[in-house]
Formats: C-alpha cells, sequence, structure tokens
C-alpha cells in the first residue's frame, strides 16, 4: 500500500483532485477472496474500476488539467441561456425596460412645436328684441389650426427628460438583476442535482458491496448454521443502502423536475460539476465589486431618478414663454354672414403666481429622493454583511471538505485492516468490518455534501460581487 502524504495541500481544488481516487474508489482487497468460497466474491474483485452507477461520483476531485472545467462551464451557460429565454420573468422585465425607452422619447418629443386641428358643426339662432327686430338661424361649421412651442420652461422639460432616462436606466438594470437571480438559481439547482447523483451512485457501491457479502455469507451459512445472525446483519445492512440510495435518487428526480421547469427536457449529464466552482475570490476584491453590482447601481438610478423629479418640480415655480400661431374660419348656411376667419400670432408668457400645494409637493419630492439614497445605503451594507458571511461559509465548507477527506483517507486503511483482520486472522467480527464499512460511505456522502455546500456558497458569494453572468461567459 502506498504511504499517503504527510500533509495535503490546502486549497481545495487541489485537495480534491489529490484524493479523488481515495475518496471514490473502493476496494474489497483480494485477501477477501481468500479462505471464502470461490466465485462468491467475484463481482467484488477489482473493484477500484468503477462502473456505471459510480462514473458520477468518480469525477468529484479528479485531476484537471488548466482549463477543464471549460466544458461542465458551458454546459451550465447553456442550461442558464435556456432559462433565461424560457422565463415570463425575464420577458416582463424587457417589456418594462423598453417601455421605458419609450417614455424617455416621449419626454424628448414634448420640446418639439405642437399642432392641433380642431373643428364643430352646430346649429345657430341670433335675434333681437322688439317688434321689428330680426331673427336668423344659421348651420355653422367651424374648423382651426394652431401651432405652439414653448421656448423657455425653467429647465423643467430637460429635468423630466433626466428623470425618465434614469428610470429607463434603472429598469434596464432590472433586467440584468432578474438574469442574475436566474443565473444563481439555476446554477444552485445544477450543483444540487449534481450532489444527489453522486450521492446515489456512492450509495449504490455501498449496495454493491453488501449484495456481495450477502452472497458469500448465504454460502457460508448453507454449510454453518451458526452463522446465520452475522446474514441478518448484512441483510439489515444492505437495506439500509438501498433505502439511502432510493432516497437519494427521488431527491435527484425532484431537483431535475424543478430544472426541467426552467431550463425544459434534455437535461445534460453532471460531469466536471463536482469540481466546476472550487477557486473562491478573495474577499477585499467581492466587497469592492459588491459597489458596482447590478442591484447596487439599479439603487443608485432609482434615486438619481428622484432627484431629478424634485428639481423639475421646482422648476415648475419659474416663468414659461412660447410662441403660438392660430388661425380659424367659419361658413354659415341659414341667413346671416356665410364666411368669417381670423389668424393670430403672438409669443405667450406664463408666471405662476399662487399655488398653495406646490412647496409640500415640492418637499416630497425631496424627502424620497432622500429616502432612496438611505435605501441604496442600507441595501449596501446588508449586502457587504452577506459577503462576509457568505465568504466564511465557503472557506469553511471547503475546509470541512479537506477534514473529511484527511479522515475518509484514514477511513479507507481502517475498513481494508478490518476486513482483512476479520477475513484471515479472526481478530474481528463481522459487525466490526460491518460498521467500518457504513461510517466509510458516510463519510463519503459527508464528503460529497461539503464539496456542494462549498460550490453553491461560492456561486452565491460571486453573485453577491461582480455577478455569475459574468464569470460564465
Amino acid at each position: 500500500m502506498t504511504k499517503p502524504p504527510a500533509r495535503p495541500p490546502d486549497p481545495p481544488a487541489l485537495f480534491a483532485a489529490q484524493w479523488s481516487g481515495r475518496v471514490l474508489a473502493t476496494s474489497l482487497g483480494l485477501g477477501l477472496v481468500m479462505g471464502l468460497p470461490g466465485g462468491a466474491w467475484a463481482a467484488c474483485i477489482d473493484e477500484d474500476k468503477p462502473d456505471a452507477s459510480s462514473k458520477a461520483a468518480a469525477s468529484v476531485g479528479r485531476p484537471e488539467p488548466v482549463g477543464a472545467d471549460a466544458a461542465p462551464r458551458k454546459v451550465l451557460l447553456v442550461m442558464v441561456q435556456d432559462a433565461l429565454l424560457r422565463s415570463n420573468g425575464v420577458g416582463a422585465a424587457r417589456l418594462m425596460a423598453e417601455a421605458a425607452d419609450q417614455d424617455v422619447e416621449e419626454a424628448r418629443a414634448a420640446k418639439k412645436p405642437m399642432a392641433a386641428l380642431t373643428g364643430s358643426l352646430s346649429p345657430s339662432v341670433a335675434g333681437g328684441s322688439g317688434v321689428s327686430a330680426d331673427t336668423s338661424s344659421q348651420v355653422q361649421a367651424r374648423a382651426g389650426l394652431s401651432l405652439s412651442q414653448t421656448w423657455f420652461d425653467g429647465g423643467r422639460n430637460d429635468r423630466i427628460i433626466d428623470w425618465r432616462r434614469q428610470q429607463a436606466e434603472a429598469a434596464r438594470l432590472g433586467l440584468l438583476s432578474t438574469q442574475e437571480q436566474i443565473t444563481l438559481s439555476t446554477t444552485s439547482l445544477a450543483f444540487e442535482r449534481s450532489r444527489f447523483r453522486m450521492q446515489a451512485s456512492v450509495w449504490g457501491l455501498q449496495v454493491r458491496k453488501m449484495g456481495c457479502l450477502v452472497e458469500a455469507l448465504e454460502t457460508i451459512v448453507s454449510a454453518d448454521k451458526g452463522r446465520a445472525s452475522e446474514l441478518v446483519q448484512a441483510r439489515k445492512q444492505l437495506q439500509m443502502a438501498e433505502l439511502q440510495q432510493t432516497q437519494s435518487m427521488s431527491q435527484a428526480r425532484q431537483v431535475e423536475a424543478k430544472l426541467r421547469r426552467i431550463v425544459g427536457d434534455g437535461l445534460p449529464a453532471t460531469d466536471g460539476f463536482g469540481t466546476l466552482l472550487l477557486s473562491v475570490p478573495e474577499l477585499p476584491d467581492v466587497l469592492t465589486a459588491a459597489e458596482k453590482s447590478v442591484e447596487i447601481t439599479q439603487l443608485d438610478a432609482n434615486a438619481a431618478a428622484l432627484r431629478e423629479m424634485a428639481r423639475a418640480v421646482e422648476a415648475g415655480l419659474k416663468p414659461q414663454v412660447g410662441w403660438s400661431l392660430g388661425g380659424s374660419a367659419l361658413v354659415a348656411a341659414g341667413g346671416g354672414s356665410p364666411r368669417n376667419g381670423s389668424l393670430s400670432a403672438g409669443v405667450t408668457l406664463s408666471i405662476p403666481l399662487i399655488n398653495a400645494g406646490i412647496d409640500h409637493t415640492i418637499q416630497a419630492a425631496r424627502k424620497r429622493a432622500e429616502a432612496a439614497r438611505l435605501q441604496r445605503s442600507e441595501v449596501l451594507e446588508a449586502r457587504r454583511q452577506r459577503i462576509v458571511e457568505a465568504h466564511e461559509q465557503v472557506l469553511s465548507a471547503f475546509d470541512r471538505l479537506r477534514r473529511v477527506g484527511l479522515v475518509l483517507r484514514d477511513s479507507d486503511r481502517l475498513r481494508n485492516f478490518t476486513l482483512q483482520q476479520w477475513q484471515q486472522l479472526g481478530r474481528r467480527s463481522l459487525f466490526d468490518v460491518l460498521a467500518a464499512e457504513s461510517d466509510h460511505y458516510s463519510l463519503r456522502v459527508q464528503y460529497i455534501n461539503a464539496l456542494h455546500d462549498g460550490q453553491q456558497t461560492n456561486a452565491t458569494l460571486m453573485s453577491l460581487g461582480a455577478g455569475l453572468t459574468s464569470w460564465l461567459q
């Protein structure tokens, strides 16, 4: 047996790669065959060669060359893109962003000349008083055309344009925020699917191992009835392993059902997901990136929009100057003057004098802008706190991964020694063998859980900083 190194490397990616063979390969040992009926252990020999049920689990920690995560990352990117295409939330956010752009164009158009055409058709009766007064009735048709444009409004319309522009930017960032949320949820579900599939593979290895042991003990008990209790205990262990495998497979199917709802049918394999996201970003880098994250930038845009709205309300108190051009024509039938027309042109001036509620409107707009600024500061502070917590959780999960790997290495040696002592020397009971095997496979599941806990939390950490989308692309 090759002596393991005294101290494995600390980085989780290197550690997972170095100990993949010990964590994920199983071996009963050829000594198990010695002394037992021939053929009973044939299915357990060379168990280091994983079967189809253990291929997914065997990918955890496998040494990969530089850039070898490109394939699983590409698979994950395709899943995320499918989720974005199918998401109604993304579609709604995109429409809201497009609507906000139209609002900007509407505000800009308000600075251009405006024209209006009016018309009316109505009867008219005219008369005087006295005995000889004449009375006439007509049917009048009126038509008018007016042109107008504001020259100066104290900057009110410019502030409205700025307000709409900031709203459009906030809507665009809201679309990116929605996409980031879907990217994170899809990534988390992909890792969760990988977790349960690997667990099912590990429990499948234990089922196969216990099945081999049960078959051998059945042969032994047929010749020695006194060892029937050992057979009962082995069958119990086999049933427990089958139960764990069934539960893991059920959980994997539940996660896959959620993924199909998000990304559609035809889910890809999970090969490579066990070591896809093991590189932990530095805490100061994530904290710096958080200030430029999509969510915080969106809050900045909202606060800026409210400030421009407050300035637009203040500009409404200033005089407004514009020009107007108008003309009208009257055509009558039935008596009196049959035609009449007018034409007017001039400069208009409007000066607000008394508006009892304008001060309250201005104060309300200013307070909303200040509230938005404080909200942005509060969200950023909470985000920083979440980043610190997530970073500590990632390091803790990968430290647990390293420590479980160390224990797992010794567990692999212990179960082999226990098996040899029971088989060859008679110094151990079958119950010691079963306990060592059960503990070893439980440690494997703990290793898988620590690996995926770390990667899922790492994905959350990156989403709180620069974003998962930039990492995937």
